[in-house]
């Protein structure tokens, strides 16, 4: 069993869904691992991570409204020190997760046909978001 982590740096220019497959996928490819698990964790509380249909646009709109419907800004929040979009964001982290777990087999993640690895930015101000990647496999 072997194991190898890096962290990946990922700028948001503001809210969305962000997919990150294809450097998480080259990452892996360049472990030389053929079957294990691959962990990503985001290191931040006002944003996530999610495994969503990466090729119909209106999926990623949806969901991003879906979300906004679910913890609004006009909220009347006890915690609003960085602004109105703060404790929406955390209550969105909770939503999506800050976690995910994907097998390797064959070498390569085992996504489906259409999903992809994205981290959910809820704040409206440009990030510099960190996810840490953990692969164990042989």
């Amino acid at each position: 069993m072997r194991q190898a982590s890096t962290e990946l740096t990922l700028h948001t220019p503001g809210p969305g869904l962000h997919e990150f497959t294809r450097e998480a996928a080259q990452w892996v490819a360049e472990q030389g691992m053929d079957s294990g698990l691959l962990t990503v964790f985001c290191r931040h509380t006002s944003a996530s991570l999610c495994i969503q249909e990466n090729a119909a646009r209106e999926v990623r709109a949806d969901v991003l409204r879906w979300l906004d419907r679910l913890a609004p800004e006009n909220a009347a929040y006890a915690h609003d020190d960085e602004g109105p979009d703060d404790m929406p964001a955390h209550l969105k982290s909770i939503l999506t997760g800050v976690s995910l777990s994907i097998p390797l087999i064959g070498g390569r993640l085992a996504l489906g046909t259409w999903q992809g690895l994205y981290l959910c930015e809820h704040r409206r101000i440009a990030h510099r978001r960190h996810l840490v990647l953990h692969l164990l496999g042989a």
